[in-house]
């Protein structure tokens, strides 16, 4: 070989010597004995108050990992449904007839759950589509209650959670089974709205039944058991996680179950389309379905919390397994600020866990706080549409807003 090509090969093996040796590692698969570990100590870690956020994202990256990390948020509720996946619906395949997980699609969520236990985040794995109910937004805006309808996918999603749990069990980032987002079998059985505190009377109604949630928890919980003895469970109460659904929950006779509720009320306020500017923070409005005013300030909000002290207290539930695992409110709303901190004042008064919905969602930005009240610049949604959003975070988060002080605060203290 000529001198000078000689020359030039060595100098081009330094060159991708060099390129391999820069290359990000990638995570490896947790070792048995750190699963091991992991496990025995899992749910201690509920014992002291957590706070966190959402993930609800399309496009899963490393990128939003490295900056929920710089912003000191180290618990994650983690659902995977607008993942793109081999099949219809990601990890599950079909809704429509679960026949196992997709591994393909578990290798993917394996891979950021492995990058998540290398940034010390730890993970809430949380369904929306079980077999037998897919998600209304994966569903063409159609809802799908078949599984509170009818027994013939209770066998499936039992088989499902099985199937995911044995996969999963003793992830060291992973701290909880989420059984299912929102669950909402009382649309399908004519009980639209919780004002009246009449979900009591409602469930001996349909006790026993497909629509029965206490007994869908039960039979999910001990298939998860089956397979999986340490991992702590959430259960979500009834009507989309309602605080006044636990009038009706029945606690599992198990000490690693996590009882979770969400907040976004009262909706006639929290949601733009329907507020149109018409209520801001304080206020008082009138709620149809409960028959009078409700006082929208920090007493009333907390007032609307005694259905969760009365059912912790009739049975004894302490409060490290509380979770309000969602809540949020349409940043362009007046006075959204004011009522995200009075609801955090309220959850860290009770020593409630709770996860903000949510950090850098990639396709719906009205409860981005980071991005302030104001609308966003037209290069926000140039990267939207390119699916670009996660390449381009110095430029959209460069200007701190105060709206995203009343929630950064609290991962700084």
């Amino acid at each position: 070989m000529p001198a000078n090509s000689i020359q030039r090969y060595f100098f081009l093996m330094v060159i991708l010597l060099s390129l391999f040796s820069c290359e990000s590692p990638k995570p490896q698969p947790p070792l048995e004995s750190q699963k091991k570990e992991e496990a025995e100590s899992t749910i201690s870690y509920w014992d002291q108050q957590r706070k966190g956020t959402n993930y609800f994202n399309e496009l899963p990256t490393e990128a939003w990992f490295d900056a929920a990390v710089a912003a000191n948020i180290k618990l994650v509720r983690l659902v995977f449904e607008k993942w793109a996946g081999e099949q219809r619906d990601f990890i599950l395949g079909d809704a429509d007839n679960y026949q196992g997980i997709v591994e393909a699609d578990f290798q993917k969520l394996l891979y950021f759950l492995n990058y998540a236990a290398t940034l010390d985040i730890k993970i809430v794995i949380c369904p929306i589509s079980i077999p037998g109910s897919r998600w209304r937004q994966s569903n063409g805006g159609q809802k799908d209650g078949r599984q509170w309808t009818s027994w013939d996918f209770r066998p499936q999603v039992i088989q499902y959670w099985k199937d995911l749990a044995g996969k999963l069990r003793g992830h060291p980032a992973v701290v909880g089974y989420n059984l299912v987002n929102e669950p909402h079998p009382e649309i399908y059985h004519q009980k639209y709205s919780f004002w009246q505190s009449e979900l009591p009377q409602w469930y001996e109604t349909i006790e026993g039944s497909p629509a029965d949630l206490n007994l869908f928890n039960r039979q999910l919980v001990e298939a998860i058991r089956e397979v999986d003895t340490d991992m702590p469970i959430v259960v979500e109460s009834g009507l989309y996680a309602t605080p006044w659904a636990f009038d009706y929950l029945k606690p599992l006779e198990d000490e690693r179950i996590i009882y979770s509720f969400h907040m976004y009320e009262p909706y006639q306020f929290t949601t733009k389309r329907i507020n149109q500017g018409q209520f801001t923070y304080p206020d008082t409005l009138f709620i149809e379905d409960l028959g009078r005013d409700f006082h929208l300030t920090e007493q009333g909000l907390d007032n609307f919390f005694e259905p969760i002290r009365q059912w912790s207290q009739k049975h004894q539930i302490p409060r490290e397994r509380i979770w309000v695992g969602e809540f949020g409110c349409n940043r362009h709303i007046d006075g959204v600020g004011d009522y995200l901190r009075d609801l955090i004042a309220i959850f860290n008064d009770h020593q409630w866990h709770w996860a903000f919905y949510a950090y850098r969602e990639d396709t719906w930005e009205a409860m981005d706080y980071e991005l302030g009240t104001d609308k966003v610049h037209y290069t926000y949604w140039a990267y939207q549409d390119s699916s670009a959003l996660h390449l381009h975070y110095d430029h959209i988060y460069k200007k701190s807003q105060p709206l995203w002080e009343v929630i950064r605060g609290e991962f700084l203290k």
